[in-house]
């Protein structure tokens, strides 16, 4: 253990890498009532902090190793480390990535003068073929955490921490997947500084280390989720696992909703946005705080990496809300009669909707899909409670994987043909999209406004976080009353667009005829 201290001092990284700041997340220690700080390892020239162990690594090979080349497997940061580390070293790089390895990582591989081979579905299948290469090709192989000189390398951080830091730190947040990591920063700081608190965290589908730690020895698990891919490890490091299990007083872990509420969380005190592995230290911080009651502590989380997928944005914005406890998802049964829909938006008062899903139904009752935004989890149950009192039955979906994940999309279906509003008043199905402005009021004025008369037959809203609202609206009119649909749609003022020929309509929505 103090060779790791001694080679965390002797480390090589700023050839390649910067010293990043240590900020405070201003926003976030407000409403967390502790000072948090926020350790920018996102702002890295590869935007992570892998360069660190990588090239501190490679710094150490001699000229005959450096001549031959080195080989890593690795799905993003670390190839990126190692891809820059051999451009400065001038020597060949070669990466094996998995063939589900995003293009952008790909391209930011090449982009580096790195060799690319995609093989394999998973990250141990290429870090096989990356050995079976190294064997072949004589080419040096770069581990992504179970190296001393690479956990070296990661240890910088730490003194680069204490460092910076005006006052101790009372806990250090910091993410693991196979503990490279946490084991140079907690080396490091309980070597120098024993009082602090190293706190690692992991993602509950991937807590490989928690798992291990339990058992008394590294785990092998059958497997990890891939959302937070920079931890996705099945078995941990044999170098590290003795260093967290010496030096790391805690592992939490956190839900994938917990990590998307971090990264928006971050986002609104720096405007940069964390990768799921990057924001999972903020993440961690965060459950502590509400498990242990902290208050006006002073508290560190590594912001480990930003190389985030645009793609995945929309899951994370969508996820962020829930693993706040700021959006609830609830299914409501509401009488199927005229009226029902404007009974219900009064008990709303003034909370603001995320989402409104509901299609006419055969029988005396049907069911409300709804996102609406709440302050707490308390606050949720509070208005569950009010809508039962009111005569709503109501269940609470806020906690649903299946729900958050599909059926908030799948809401929906086919008018039936022999409902009683179409055969008794011979009524047509309209279809019409409305924009509206994105305030409170503004949906029950929409409302308020139909006629009593008019059944509504299907509505769709969610909220896209923008200042124009969007609607869908299936609405039951009499033929003879056609002339004063018109008018309402004239006096509403609101833009909108007919529908009812559209054939996306008439295949999935349209009324089942009998």
């Amino acid at each position: 253990m103090k060779d790791y201290l001694q080679r965390i001092l002797r480390a090589r990284v700023y050839d390649v890498a910067h010293e990043t700041p240590l900020e405070l997340a201003t926003s976030l220690s407000k409403r967390l009532d502790n000072q948090i700080w926020l350790k920018r390892e996102d702002l890295q020239p590869v935007f992570s902090f892998k360069i660190r162990g990588a090239f501190n690594c490679m710094s150490q090979l001699d000229e005959s190793e450096l001549e031959k080349g080195v080989i890593a497997s690795s799905a993003g940061n670390h190839a990126q480390g190692v891809a820059l580390s051999a451009s400065y070293l001038n020597c060949r790089a070669v990466i094996v990535m998995p063939l589900t390895t995003p293009e952008m990582k790909v391209r930011a591989v090449k982009a580096l003068k790195g060799e690319v081979i995609l093989h394999g579905e998973t990250y141990d299948e290429s870090y096989k073929e990356a050995l079976r290469i190294s064997d072949k090709e004589g080419l040096t192989f770069i581990h992504p955490f179970d190296n001393p000189d690479v956990i070296a390398g990661q240890g910088t951080i730490a003194i680069e921490i204490m460092n910076q830091s005006k006052k101790l730190p009372d806990k250090i947040y910091v993410a693991v997947g196979g503990g490279g990591l946490i084991a140079g920063i907690a080396t490091y700081i309980k070597n120098i500084w024993p009082q602090i608190e190293v706190i690692g965290v992991e993602p509950q589908d991937a807590a490989a280390m928690k798992l291990s730690i339990e058992a008394g020895k590294p785990l092998e698990i059958n497997q990890v989720g891939l959302f937070a891919d920079g931890v996705a490890v099945r078995k941990v490091g044999e170098n590290t696992f003795p260093i967290v299990q010496k030096y790391v007083d805690r592992l939490v872990t956190v839900s994938t909703d917990e990590i998307c509420a971090a990264i928006k969380d971050v986002f609104e005190d720096t405007r940069s946005i964390l990768e799921p592995a990057g924001a999972l230290a903020i993440a961690g911080l965060k459950v502590d705080v509400s498990n242990q009651n902290l208050h006006k502590s002073r508290l560190v989380a590594i912001a480990c990496g930003a190389n985030m997928n645009f793609d995945r944005l929309r899951f994370v914005a969508e996820r962020a809300e829930l693993g706040e406890e700021r959006e609830a998802m609830f299914s409501i049964e509401i009488p199927e009669k005229a009226g029902s829909l404007r009974k219900l938006c009064e008990l709303l008062g003034n909370r603001s909707l995320t989402e409104f899903s509901y299609r006419m139904a055969e029988g005396e009752n049907a069911q409300i899909f709804m996102g609406i935004e709440v302050t707490s989890r308390n606050d949720r149950y509070l208005f569950c409670s009010k809508l039962e009192k009111a005569g709503y039955p109501c269940l609470d979906l806020s906690e649903d994987e299946l729900t958050k994940v599909h059926l908030r999309h799948m809401v929906g279906g086919r008018l039936p043909g022999n409902a009683n509003a179409i055969n008794k008043n011979k009524c047509n199905e309209l279809l019409y999209r409305f924009e509206f402005p994105e305030r409170p009021g503004a949906l029950m004025k929409f409302v308020n406004a139909l006629d009593p008369e008019w059944s509504i037959s299907i509505f769709h809203y969610r909220n896209h976080g923008s200042d124009v609202g969007r609607i869908v609206v299936g609405v039951l009119v009499k033929q003879n009353d056609m002339e004063n649909w018109k008018r309402f749609i004239d006096d509403l003022g609101y833009p909108s667009w007919e529908e009812s020929n559209n054939p996306a309509y008439k295949l999935f929505l349209g009324a089942q005829m009998s």
